[in-house]
């Protein structure tokens, strides 16, 4: 299953195709200027059962040596399919579109870094005929900014660092450079930039610490991800009001009922407990039979 991370390290080049023109500068590779770029179709399926496909293709006009594809793939962990199909998406592309072929690796750890850096061979020990050097992203080679100004010179560069950098122990302060140099930025720059990062951090403990952020420095946002801090925000309250209403009502609930209620994260059902809590008699008729008071476990009010 394609993981959040996994796709927010590749489609921040989809919605920047120009942030290569500033990695490639990064990573030491020297490049003619980069005029436009262009998506293309990930499917490099043939007609056979076998279906391959890549993260994301762009076609990179420069202003000087002529176009070329670039493919990203994210890599969350080794993977020795790769040996095999990296090296047929360079040769399949370049054979299909007849323009040099750069493959572009975009990792969150140093191991993995380590080995999808490593040349894949095709041949004889004694002569290798195909060679795939793919060209590696990662906290390796990744700038660590923790500066607001240069994070606002670059976004799309930024993003994609805090992306790479998820592990790192300074994340928090990599997050908060982030969400204050988004904090002046028009929404419509901001919103997909705030979502990339999230899907960046997957559910590792930096995540939380994101959605921290964005719900103090970016809660004027209306990005799906502010609307659904805000909406956590509005079902912890409700829950808190059952709560409330059925202790003043002198309702005794167990710690199972307690429990449910706390974690639970539907407003239609809280507002439902709510408008019943109102009015009930016992915690059963609020919550149904199935969470009805057992005296012998009663909390106490």
């Amino acid at each position: 299953m394609v993981s959040a991370p996994h796709e927010a390290m590749h489609r921040v080049f989809q919605e920047y195709p120009g942030l290569f023109t500033r990695l490639s500068d990064v990573l030491g590779l020297q490049l003619p200027p980069v005029a436009s770029a262009k998506p293309l179709t990930v499917d490099l399926t043939e007609n056979e059962p076998l279906e391959r496909r890549v993260d994301t293709l762009l076609r990179i006009e420069t202003q000087g040596d002529g176009p070329f594809l670039l493919v990203v793939e994210a890599q969350g962990k080794r993977d020795p399919g790769k040996t095999a199909s990296w090296p047929y998406y360079v040769t399949y592309l370049n054979n299909k579109y007849r323009l040099p072929v750069l493959l572009l690796v975009i990792c969150q750890d140093h191991a993995t870094a380590t080995w999808a850096a490593r040349p894949l061979t095709i041949g004889l020990p004694q002569w290798q005929t195909v060679t795939t050097r793919p060209l590696v992203a990662g906290p390796h080679n990744m700038p660590v900014i923790t500066d607001v100004a240069e994070a606002r010179k670059d976004l799309a560069l930024a993003t994609l660092s805090a992306i790479t950098h998820a592990d790192n122990p300074d994340v928090d302060a990599i997050l908060k450079t982030m969400s204050v140099a988004l904090r002046d930025t028009p929404e419509s720059i901001a919103e997909p930039l705030v979502e990339l990062i999230a899907q960046g951090l997957g559910n590792r403990p930096a995540a939380q610490q994101w959605r921290n952020l964005v719900a103090v420095d970016l809660s004027f946002y209306t990005s799906p991800l502010s609307e659904e801090i805000r909406d956590e925000g509005r079902a912890q309250s409700r829950a808190e009001d059952v709560l409330l209403i059925l202790g003043v009502r002198g309702i005794d609930i167990t710690d199972e009922i307690r429990e449910k209620v706390t974690a639970c994260g539907d407003p239609e059902l809280l507002r439902q407990w709510l408008a019943r809590a109102a009015l009930a008699a016992t915690a059963g008729e609020v919550f149904g039979e199935e969470c009805s008071v057992d005296p012998g476990t009663a909390a106490p009010r």
